[in-house]
């Protein structure tokens, strides 16, 4: 067992230097400001089930402070040619480059994410604004043929003041993917962070001062019923949600009353096809990142192991050695594997697990407390269950953990069949060597994103969303930047 001191020791100190008498409040209209009814949360230290500090809880005259604020700073934004636009956010991205490790160790405190992988998320997260900075500069308007007696154009307009609601499990790499594209086309934000992990996002905005011009970006914390307010806002005219898929359905009802658009990227239960001729010990590795990379925090974690059973024991050989050489212990040390991300969601993965034993699934490895963790801490071993039927429940529901299930198949279709029966479609892995096969299987599969022989494939210009119920609408490629704005087709008579 970890020396738990030594691990509250270190924490304590990055408290101190990260926080210190730095203010975490709303930020509106370009300045930290408290919430009005004087309430506050307390997100917590995964590594050592700890408060980190009060923030403030905002409530809905809160939401319409930083509505109010998105809503004047608007038209100046506007305004802008995406040239300009474009200028201003890389600015505001070299900003944030150069508070890069202070970012990430944020997010490593609040998240439990390993400081590594926290850092490539805030750069990722950067990569992003950058990306739909120079996007936005290239998007055009149409000119569709209006015949000899008039002219036809398209333009593609802004919504106006936008809402994101943001996920706990990747703060900054979601702020980056959501409000990069929101910005760079013309739009003003108002951005609820999770009430989980809000201080990364708090940071980030605050570093917009004197970059972004005061209520182009606004942040409000809190709970879900700020999330509901931002949703329900007859003034917000288009919200994004990242997170699970019974509050995307609340948000969806919300923005319902006022015909609000919503994108909703909602979860996933992903299948990790391995087929006889590929690369078994190659497929295997990769299963193990797949599914356990961010402690299988992440919507598109490949959980769903489907291996043909010709190379099944080849590939359990390789694959459980490769679950066991992930290291698990405090984030801000050299580990694969930090705590889960909050004290409720700990819980139910150990139901889960708790719940694939009594269905009579085989526990293959994993299933408890890590004994190298630190001993405070909400920790999970690298689980994987054998002898799963595609019925389970374990089979058919999101975990959102370090937990894996292995299925067997013995033909094509009944992979395919596996693959595709469940209520999700967002992601999926196939390891083949046979190219005509991987194109069949990519126009096979019900899902938004198709990996052949790799996995995590979403990099700035490629789409990402679900299928089924995990989600509506598409982000990372250039289709985001569809999806926050809005076509007007204007035709001239030229004979009058």
């Amino acid at each position: 067992m970890a020396d738990g001191s030594e691990t509250r020791d270190r924490h304590e100190s990055e408290i101190r230097s990260l926080i210190g008498e730095r203010e975490f409040g709303n930020y509106v209209g370009g300045e930290t400001v408290l919430a009005s009814a004087g309430a506050t949360f307390a997100p917590e230290d995964p590594t050592i089930a700890e408060p980190i500090m009060t923030v403030p809880e905002s409530d809905a005259g809160d939401v319409d402070d930083a509505v109010a604020a998105a809503s004047d700073a608007f038209a100046e934004w506007r305004a802008l040619t995406p040239l300009d636009r474009g200028d201003v956010l890389r600015e505001w991205s070299a900003v944030l480059r150069d508070h890069h490790d202070e970012l990430a160790r944020l997010t490593t405190l609040e998240v439990g994410k390993p400081i590594a992988a926290a850092r490539e998320d805030v750069e990722t997260g950067i990569r992003f604004v950058e990306y739909y900075a120079s996007v936005a500069a290239g998007k055009e308007g149409r000119v569709p043929d209006g015949g000899t007696d008039a002219l036809a154009y398209v333009e593609e307009e802004p919504y106006g003041v936008t809402g994101q609601i943001l996920p706990w499990n990747y703060p900054l790499l979601l702020l980056g993917w959501k409000v990069g594209a929101a910005l760079a086309t013309g739009n003003t934000c108002v951005v609820k962070p999770a009430e989980q992990t809000p201080l990364a996002t708090i940071r980030a905005a605050q570093l917009s001062a004197g970059v972004l011009p005061d209520g182009v970006l606004n942040v409000v914390n809190g709970s879900g019923e700020t999330g509901a307010a931002v949703s329900g806002h007859d003034a917000i005219r288009k919200v994004s949600f990242t997170g699970s898929v019974p509050v995307g359905r609340e948000v969806m009802r919300a923005a319902a009353d006022d015909v609000t658009p919503v994108t909703l990227e909602l979860g996933g239960k992903n299948p990790f096809l391995v087929f006889p001729d590929a690369d078994v010990e190659d497929a295997a590795e990769t299963a193990a990142a797949a599914g356990l990379y961010n402690n299988g925090q992440s919507c598109d974690s490949g959980t769903r192991l489907l291996v043909h059973e010709d190379v099944e024991a080849e590939f359990l050989d390789v694959y459980l050695d490769a679950v066991a050489s992930r290291t698990v212990g405090d984030p801000f040390a050299d580990v694969s594997q930090g705590p889960l991300c909050h004290r409720e969601h700990w819980e139910s993965v150990r139901d889960y697990v708790e719940l694939g034993k009594s269905e009579g699934a085989t526990l293959l490895a994993g299933g408890g407390r890590p004994t190298d963790a630190p001993t405070d801490g909400y920790y999970v071993e690298p689980t994987v269950f054998g002898d799963v039927e595609p019925g389970m429940r374990i089979a058919q529901e999101e975990v959102f953990g370090p937990v894996q299930f292995v299925m067997t198949f013995s033909e094509y279709e009944e992979a395919i069949e596996v693959a595709n029966g469940t209520e999700y479609g967002l992601a999926s892995g196939v390891f083949t060597r046979d190219v005509a096969r991987a194109h069949r299987i990519a126009s096979d599969l019900d899902a938004g994103s198709v990996w052949v022989n790799h996995y995590f494939g979403t990099v700035p210009g490629t789409p990402f969303g679900g299928f089924k119920q995990s989600g509506i609408g598409r982000e990372c490629g250039s289709e985001a930047l569809d999806e926050y704005t809005q076509s007007k087709s204007v035709r001239i008579a030229l004979d009058r």
